[in-house]
């Protein structure tokens, strides 16, 4: 337990700060279901596929190539599928839904995790900030792409973070998704997190079928590869206190695995998680206008991608 943890108590669900991936998923038989998860082949990714693989799901473990995704998979206790899909590529995206319609399983979750973390300079591809393209864009088209995959009761959660407060004031910068504007490296991941967020609270408005949920989470701070752009002080920082302040990968992968299998979320959709229970987001979290807009200015922008 960190020491931060010793002060945190669990919420209403009977779990909280200090829970892990087989707490959330004790007792869980997830024999006969399929999820997908992105970002299979590190850190929290990883660590879903296998915790949900464990309780008996079949798990499509999807990373940027095929071999990255093998080696992931190949980790994993139980029945796992690799997938490549590079979610900065709209061809890869595109690829990866055709190759999932060909497996022709239903989808019980999609755990959209995967994510890059706040470039140091600048980064473009095809005209967008690499880290709206990839975290929010390319995530966009992968699960629109899936919905008429995703099984009665199914369930899609999008890996927000805490980290979306520190989105712009406007909390969509539309006129500055290239960056070309002015690009601050915490200000961008925080608008991406939001842009994650949003599309979950509008998709929940969007599903075809009143079983079917999409909700957002925050894992909590984590040492991850994602900090390797932090600099060198950090970095050092992260390593002498994180035994203390930060999650294990467990716990942060926890919230994940919770809102993806466990029957308790069943009913709720639109919902922001922290630390297994519904949390409070800032209010451009809560603006459902903010999310219709975000919602069809990404499919003009999805349209002009090939």
């Amino acid at each position: 337990m960190s020491f931060l943890g010793f002060f945190k108590r669990s919420g209403k669900s009977g779990f909280g700060y200090n829970s892990t991936t087989a707490d959330v998923t004790a007792g869980l038989d997830l024999a006969g279901r399929t999820m997908l998860v992105t970002g299979a082949n590190a850190g929290l990714g990883q660590e879903t596929v296998r915790a949900l693989s464990a309780r008996g799901a079949r798990v499509i473990g999807a990373a940027r190539t095929l071999d990255k995704a093998t080696t992931a998979c190949d980790l994993a206790p139980g029945d796992t599928l690799p997938l490549a899909c590079d979610l900065s590529e709209p061809v890869s995206v595109r690829a990866a839904v055709a190759s999932v319609a060909q497996m022709g399983y239903s989808l019980d979750a999609i755990v959209a995790n995967a994510g890059i973390m706040a470039p140091p300079k600048l980064r473009q591809k095809y005209g967008y900030e690499l880290q709206f393209l990839t975290n929010h864009i390319g995530h966009h088209m992968l699960i629109a792409g899936l919905l008429d995959r995703l099984a009665d009761g199914g369930r899609v959660v999008m890996l927000s973070s805490d980290l979306h407060t520190k989105a712009p004031r406007e909390g969509i910068q539309f006129d500055n998704l290239s960056g070309e504007k002015g690009y601050a490296p915490w200000t961008a991941y925080g608008q991406a997190k939001l842009a994650n967020l949003l599309f979950a609270r509008h998709l929940a408005t969007r599903l075809p079928k009143r079983s079917q949920a999409a909700n957002a989470v925050h894992p909590g701070v984590i040492r991850t590869h994602l900090q390797r752009h932090l600099g060198p002080g950090v970095r050092a920082l992260f390593r002498l206190l994180g035994p203390l302040f930060l999650k294990t990968v467990a716990q942060g992968a926890a919230t994940q695995c919770y809102v993806a299998a466990h029957p308790r979320v069943a009913s709720i959709r639109g919902e922001y998680f922290a630390d297994c229970n519904v949390a409070l987001s800032s209010s451009h979290g809560r603006d459902a206008t903010l999310a219709a807009k975000l919602w069809e200015k990404t499919e003009e922008i999805v349209a002009g991608l090939r």
